[in-house]
């Protein structure tokens, strides 16, 4: 940034400048007027001109980056400032605000009443504003002056730099949709310079982004049209500006949706006294609540002849029912049913007899080959208008 014009604000200092310096110069001058008086020699106006003893400034002030909070100094180093300590001339050091027109210190004295602001000086050719606990207000130009004629200065801008913060009143908090929806995620970041927001999934799966899988989303909003179950799960809002820290937000989106049910084999075979294990697997959210059934419709509870298992693993769930020492009375159908809010499913298990594997002490067991049909299938049966759905036979048994 190009330091501003100073000619207004030179002719404001130039009106108030003599006034203030004539309250810290009057006893100098007294002073110097008596020594020259008593020596009879009047003031060599020619040296004024002499550009060699004029004060000049030594170095650029350089520009200084600070994050909030933090102190800021700026130093300002001039030559010659002393370079007619025998003459009536008080040359002094100014800072002064650019922006807002503002005088904060001339030479030793502090003219600011902002309690931030303090004023430190080394020999009196290194001059230094001291800003504590800078805010975004305190950003902009600042000027160092000498009461030369005319006016000699130099200019140094203080860049204050915020780190990102997200405005929860303009975040989305979590969520929970139906399957098919359109879901829009928002999330609000401040910061200087100006947060880059982007959107990613916390477990680093891709999202499924307008068909196509990406894995970080750039922008405050991320918008995901049908939103299905594999779009479940916690995504991180990140903001950063290269101001550290980076910071995050968590949105956990759910997504509703009634029972699924696969069977990975509905036909199962086991000889009498072997132990058996029959499979299902569901999907639902809400979570669905599961169990097995006998082809009478009784409940199957776990006991000394049944163990039923269910695992949970987000939306899907692993359903297992070991039947041990398998009786005659045994054989038949087996149901496994999940149910939630939304719908219920249920999917059909066939153990049948098989014959006992022979063994002789002359030969060797053959285990023979269990027959199974190995053939998913997904039903579900919704709650609703229109009513349960339930499958057909050629649909659970694959004939």
């Amino acid at each position: 940034t190009d330091p501003p014009r100073v000619s207004s604000l030179t002719l404001l200092l130039w009106l108030w400048l003599p006034l203030l310096f004539a309250l810290f110069c009057s006893s100098v001058s007294g002073r110097r007027a008596r020594n020259i008086e008593s020596n009879g020699i009047p003031a060599p106006v020619e040296e004024f001109n002499n550009e060699a003893l004029m004060p000049r400034f030594a170095e650029p002030i350089q520009n200084v980056t600070v994050t909030v909070g933090r102190d800021a100094l700026l130093a300002c180093v001039v030559d010659n400032l002393r370079g007619y300590k025998d003459l009536r001339v008080s040359w002094q050091v100014a800072w002064v605000r650019v922006d807002t027109q503002t005088i904060l210190s001339i030479h030793h004295n502090v003219i600011t009443q902002n309690p931030r602001i303090t004023l430190s000086y080394n020999d009196h050719r290194s001059w230094y504003l001291h800003i504590k606990n800078v805010q975004e207000t305190d950003r902009g130009w600042y000027m160092c002056q000498v009461n030369t004629d005319p006016m000699r200065m130099r200019q140094g801008y203080l860049q204050v730099v915020v780190p990102p913060a997200i405005v929860d009143k303009e975040t989305s908090t979590d969520m929970v949709v139906r399957e098919a929806a359109n879901v829009t995620l928002t999330c609000k970041a401040v910061g200087y310079p100006e947060p880059y927001v982007m959107w990613r999934r916390e477990d680093g799966e891709d999202i499924n982004y307008n068909g196509e899988p990406v894995n970080v989303v750039d922008g405050e909003v991320l918008h995901i049209t049908k939103v299905s179950r594999l779009h479940m799960g916690a995504y991180l809002c990140i903001a950063s500006n290269g101001v550290p820290p980076s910071i995050s937000k968590r949105v956990m989106l759910r997504v509703q949706f009634p029972p699924m049910l696969s069977i990975p084999n509905q036909l199962e075979g086991a000889y009498v006294g072997q132990d058996v294990q029959l499979e299902c697997h569901t999907e639902a959210y809400p979570t669905s609540i599961n169990y097995w059934t006998t082809e009478r419709g009784d409940m199957i509870v776990s006991g000394d002849k049944y163990e039923a298992v269910s695992v949970d693993n987000g939306y899907n769930k692993y359903m297992m029912l070991k039947i041990r020492g398998v009786s005659r009375q045994d054989f038949g159908s087996y149901q496994c049913v999940a149910k939630n809010s939304l719908g219920e499913t249920d999917g059909v298990i066939k153990l049948d007899e098989i014959p006992a594997p022979s063994t002789t002490t002359t030969s060797t067991a053959i285990t023979p080959v269990v027959p199974s049909v190995k053939k998913k299938i997904k039903t579900n049966k919704m709650k609703g208008k229109q009513g349960k759905q339930r499958l057909s036979e050629n649909q659970v048994l694959g004939d």
